[in-house]
Order: C-alpha cells, then sequence, then structure tokens
C-alpha cells in the first residue's frame, strides 16, 4: 500500500497544474485516507474533463 500511495502522489503531483486547489486537496485526502483506487478514478474523470 505504501508504494501504491508513493506512486499515487507522483501521479497527482505531476498533473498538479491541470487541477485547481480544492480539487488536488480533495483527491489528495482520498489517497492519504486510503481510497487509493477512488483517488485515481477521481483524477482520471478531472484530467478527461480538464485536457480533453
Amino acid at each position: 500500500m505504501k508504494t501504491e500511495l508513493t506512486d499515487f502522489m507522483k501521479k497527482l503531483k505531476a498533473n498538479k497544474r491541470n487541477l485547481s486547489t480544492q480539487q488536488f486537496r480533495t483527491i489528495k485526502g482520498q489517497a492519504f485516507a486510503g481510497d487509493i483506487a477512488g483517488a485515481e478514478k477521481g483524477l482520471h474523470k478531472l484530467l478527461e474533463r480538464r485536457c480533453g
């Protein structure tokens, strides 16, 4: 789980400029709460909306 979180946080930080502050904080909180799969899905959905 620790490596999953680390890998996800790298991906999240790489996409930080494509998210609003609130979106970033929400997804980050979801991941730290243990729902990495949900955070991945949410990040993908937000990036899909934002970047096309």
